[in-house]
């Protein structure tokens, strides 16, 4: 609250911040001050689920104005290295980003950033689906890593935030059936409104009892899985379900070492795909959200004003709803 407003560089804009959506690394960093190799050293700016209006825009700055309502990429590469010039810049080892330290990230009042990585949103889209661009992005970029394309059968695994937004995208490109799995009834409810075909309620099964849920429904092995839990039993029913000679992208992130069955992945030739994070994909999701194909809407379960932060990170942390979003501009009625 205290925080002097920042001043925006040349190739900077400053921004009066609307909406901000949590996600759960948020709260991983919140509760448990790190994530893998990324550690919380000092305090630090939660918030990478971005959009606002801009207020200041630096010298060099061209294709935007003061006045203009943007969507925020949060990572921004320091240095045009070889992921950049080959168009992959997220796989850059010096990137910054958000909210991942020892970055700051948007969860304030005012906040500046790149102008190159704040785009316009048209006026048919609101803030908060400007919000929900970055993680909708996670299940564009991992679409289309997996090659998701018209007629696909597609198994998604877990049904919170990013795997809904893995439907809405398989959906979109062309995929023919999805089945999704979760242990909530009440996520796997939100899946059906999105757009799953089918969906499983995991309870004690095996993972190769999951997989062959998986086959029934379906009515084949599914061509593509996308895994956005990271549990271990979880994977191994990923590659179990997918049929030969498919793909298995794995999106959520769990423990650094796990056991699955990988001379059953290589003998049936499944390819195994990584994603992190994303690029590329912001003008994509813009055109997707401004033609109405894609709706992310219904993600949306609960909005609190920034004073409630405390309240919107214990809402998350307790698991209700699907996305929480808070309001960081209490003067703003804008969309």
């Amino acid at each position: 609250e205290n925080r002097p407003i920042p001043e925006p560089g040349p190739n900077e804009v400053l921004l009066r911040m609307h909406s901000v959506g949590i996600c759960g690394s948020d709260v991983h960093y919140w509760q448990h001050g790190r994530i893998g190799d990324f550690v919380v050293k000092d305090p630090m700016v939660l918030g990478h689920e971005a959009s606002g209006t801009i207020v200041k825009a630096g010298s060099g700055v061209t294709h935007l104005k003061p006045g203009d309502r943007v969507a925020i990429e949060p990572g921004v590469p320091r240095e045009m290295d070889e992921f950049c010039k080959s168009g992959r810049y997220n796989l850059s080892p010096t990137i910054f980003f958000c909210a991942t330290p020892p970055d700051d990230g948007n969860l304030c009042r005012y906040y500046k950033h790149s102008a190159s990585y704040c785009y316009k949103l048209p006026d048919n889209v609101t803030f908060e689906e400007g919000a929900l661009i970055e993680p909708l992005s996670v299940g564009i970029h991992a679409c289309k890593r997996a090659g998701v394309t018209l007629g696909s059968k597609v198994f998604v695994s877990g049904s919170g935030p990013i795997g809904l937004v893995n439907v809405l995208v398989a959906k979109m490109m062309g995929a023919a059936a999805v089945v999704i799995t979760d242990l909530s009834a009440s996520r796997l409810q939100k899946a059906k409104e999105v757009g799953a075909d089918f969906t499983i309620q995991v309870k004690n099964e095996t993972p190769q009892e999951v997989a062959s849920k998986v086959e029934s429904l379906l009515g084949c092995m599914p061509d593509i899985t996308v895994e956005c839990t990271g549990v271990q039993a979880c994977i191994q029913a990923g590659i179990y379900a997918t049929r030969s000679g498919g793909t298995l992208v794995l999106v959520g992130l769990g423990p650094e070492m796990v056991t699955v069955p990988i001379v059953n992945a290589a003998v049936r030739e499944v390819d195994i795909r990584g994603i992190f994070r994303y690029c590329n994909t912001w003008p994509v999701a813009i055109a997707l959200l401004a033609s109405k194909r894609i709706n992310v809407k219904p993600l949306v379960t609960h909005r609190f004003p920034l004073e409630k932060a405390l309240e919107a990170f214990e809402t998350t942390k307790r698991g209700e709803g699907v996305k929480v979003m808070l309001k960081c501009d209490p003067t703003d009625h804008n969309p």
